[in-house]
C-alpha cells in the first residue's frame, strides 16, 4: 500500500507514462475539455472527486502507480492523491497501489514545457502515442 505522497517531474513522467502499471489522472475540472490534457490520462474532476474514487479503483486495477495533477499541482490535484491515501488507508485496501505521485507544476508545466498534449474529447483519453 502507498504509504506517502510524492512529486514526480515531467521529463520523468515523460519518460514512464508509457509503462502499463502508471495511470495519469488529471483532477481539473472544466478547463480540460479546452485546455487539453496529458495524452492516456484518466479525467476524474476535484469537485467530485470523493465520490468516485470507488469507480477510479475500479478503473485503475492492475495499476501500481498513480500520477495526479491539476493544472498547477499545487491545491487539487495534491488534495485529491491525499484522499486516495486516506481511502486506501481507511478502508484497508492494498489494491496493489505502490506509489501515489503528483505531476510538478502541473500540466500547465507539462504544456509550458513543450511535452506532448492531447485535445481529444474520447472519455477515456485514448492517445498515449503522441
Amino acid at each position: 500500500m502507498a504509504r506517502s505522497i510524492s512529486y514526480i517531474t515531467g521529463a520523468q513522467l515523460l519518460t514512464l507514462r508509457r509503462r502499463p502499471n502508471i495511470a495519469i489522472i488529471d483532477v481539473r475540472d472544466e478547463e480540460r475539455s479546452y485546455d487539453g490534457h496529458i495524452p492516456g490520462s484518466l479525467h476524474y474532476a476535484s469537485d467530485s472527486f470523493s465520490d468516485k474514487i470507488s469507480d477510479l479503483m475500479q478503473t485503475v486495477k492492475g495499476k501500481d502507480t498513480l500520477v495526479f495533477h491539476c493544472a498547477l499541482s499545487q491545491v487539487r490535484g495534491p488534495t485529491c492523491a491525499r484522499r486516495l491515501a486516506s481511502y486506501l488507508k481507511e478502508v484497508k485496501e492494498d489494491a496493489g497501489i505502490m506509489d501515489i505521485l503528483v505531476l510538478e507544476r502541473g500540466f500547465n508545466g507539462w504544456e509550458a514545457s513543450g511535452r506532448p498534449v492531447c485535445r481529444c474529447t474520447d472519455k477515456p483519453c485514448k492517445q498515449h502515442d503522441l
